[in-house]
């Protein structure tokens, strides 16, 4: 699995997730390599960004979308509009 998009879950799966007791990260608009060691679930708050999976297509992901990254993906970001995030890493 590289990145994962569930665009607007329902309230009741991210409450049951636990999903805003995590922590928050936040980034400006800006283009930088990243590498998931371990599996990351995020859930986007605010922003818009393209995520683009070496050897895969570019994933855009925006406010109100519940994203997966897989363990050992390695990426681009670049990040359109500044972006806010729980985020959970397993």
């Amino acid at each position: 699995m590289d990145i994962q998009v569930e665009h607007k879950p329902a309230k009741e799966k991210l409450d049951a997730m636990g999903v805003f007791g995590w922590p928050i990260w936040e980034k400006e608009s800006s283009t930088f390599p990243w590498v998931y060691y371990e599996e990351e679930i995020s859930y986007i708050l605010e922003g818009k960004a393209v995520v683009t999976p070496e050897g895969g297509p570019p994933m855009e992901i925006q406010a109100g979308d519940l994203v997966t990254f897989g363990s050992d993906l390695r990426c681009m970001w670049h990040i359109i509009e500044p972006i806010r995030k729980h985020y959970h890493i397993s």
